[in-house]
């Protein structure tokens, strides 16, 4: 990760997901992504990567039921991370 003041931490623990992570904003698109689900973690890559700031991300979820409930709370992760910065 970059050295900024610009970081905001990423934490949300649900009964179907558990999400951590770190978020950047004035990084250089390093990305750090796993999420379970092979698509999201590579879209998340390009996202940070085009994005020109720097993304670690874990998650936990209920994959086995469906990927629904993951990409949902990473999405409110990442909109209050960027909302917060």
């Amino acid at each position: 990760m970059a050295k900024s003041s610009r970081i905001a931490k990423i934490k949300r623990k649900t009964t179907e997901t558990d999400i951590s992570g770190e978020l950047s904003i004035d990084g250089k698109g390093v990305a750090n992504i796993k999420t379970g689900i092979g698509f999201l973690d590579h879209m998340l890559t390009l996202f940070a990567f085009h994005g020109l700031f720097d993304l670690a991300l874990k998650a936990k979820g209920d994959l086995n039921v469906d990927a629904h409930h993951t990409n949902e709370d990473i999405a409110i992760c990442l909109g209050k991370a960027f909302k917060d910065l």
